[in-house]
């Protein structure tokens, strides 16, 4: 078995990531901000914990150069899988609040690992679809994103919108890990993969201390649920229609990082294909009656309808699914187990 540093343990990808690389027995270390999400990891996996398979380390500050300098001296480290990084929408300064620490936690964790940790082998940051796509071409059927797409995006540009700045921040980080793994200088003996995906939708694991507290993504699977799109109507799904569920992210990332030896240097372009938000109304209708009277229905879903083929790009990720083997997970079953995890929380 492998022991794994997994960073950004509370986060919504790495809480399934941490669940099935426990279940498949290896030895996990992984990062939280507060001893009290620590303790909330400890309290999921009290026999791990106790057995020492795993165990929680507190990084206050992931933006901090030296974040990351203690936790990688952990004895007999091969694999790091950097989940840790900011996505939301609700910041004043961009600079501060998402390029820096993107870029500060990326740098300064592969900085710590070639300082001291030599026995890692392999590192597998998260970035994303956000480090792929063009804005100016999000809505060309004739442009195709693939692996090798790069998203233009410049530090100039992150006040035009916040998720400008925040696909920044991805990008961003990004190019910093390949640069810093391909400069002889760094003296660097671990390869690097990345792993790209687009929105992810999926159930919840970590322990949410309340429904406001969700990823992004699954907003607005709660809004549908709590009755504002009948109230509002239905957001438009918006031009980037590509998602994956995330415990394909997890997978992913396992994959990547201890499974296939062959996924060292690539980025991972993971997606199951297009969904609408008409789309989840439906399924949810179809599976869940007792939300019918909150959800809406008929001419009221045309508002969040795919966009027509002549408005939406094309996608090749040929080379992700032949390296990574993973048959994705459907948008009906993602709605199904995501509705029953949301739920639980009191949806």
């Amino acid at each position: 078995m492998t022991k794994v540093l997994l960073t950004g343990g509370s986060g919504f990808i790495a809480a399934h990531i941490l669940e099935q690389l426990l279940a498949k027995g290896h030895t996990v270390v992984t990062t939280v901000r507060s001893e009290d999400k620590a303790q909330n990891i400890r309290d999921a996996y009290p026999d791990k914990a106790s057995s020492g398979e795993l165990k929680v380390a507190i990084v206050p500050d992931i933006a901090q150069l030296d974040a990351f300098d203690e936790v990688v001296k952990e004895p007999g480290l091969e694999v790091v899988l950097h989940t840790a990084s900011p996505f939301h929408f609700k910041f004043k300064d961009p600079k501060t609040e998402l390029i820096d620490p993107a870029v500060n936690g990326t740098t300064g964790i592969l900085k710590a690992i070639a300082r001291s940790a030599p026995t890692v082998r392999r590192v597998v940051i998260t970035s994303s679809f956000a480090a792929i796509m063009d804005e100016d071409k999000i809505s060309d059927p004739n442009h195709t994103f693939s692996e090798a797409s790069w998203n233009p995006v410049t530090i100039d540009d992150i006040h035009r919108h916040p998720a400008t700045a925040y696909r920044a921040s991805k990008t961003l980080a990004e190019k910093a890990a390949w640069d810093f793994v391909k400069d002889p200088a760094n003296n660097v003996k671990f390869d690097l993969a990345t792993v790209n995906p687009p929105m992810v939708f999926g159930p919840v694991v970590h322990h949410l201390a309340s429904l406001s507290s969700i990823n992004t993504s699954n907003e607005r699977i709660v809004d549908l649920l709590q009755g504002k799109w009948k109230e509002n109507g239905v957001p438009p799904t918006g031009a980037a229609t590509i998602w994956i569920d995330v415990r394909d992210v997890a997978r992913a990332h396992i994959r990547a990082g201890l499974e296939v030896p062959e996924a060292g240097g690539q980025r991972l372009f993971t997606t199951a294909g297009t969904f609408s938000n008409a789309e989840i109304a439906e399924k949810v209708r179809k599976n869940f009656p007792e939300y019918a009277d909150k959800l809406p229905e008929g001419d009221a879903l045309k508002d969040g309808e795919l966009p027509p083929a002549d408005k939406r790009f094309k996608i090749d990720n040929r080379k992700t699914n032949e390296l990574l083997k993973i048959e994705y997970i459907s948008v009906e079953q993602m709605v199904v187990d995501t509705v029953r995890s949301l739920k639980e929380h009191g949806a």
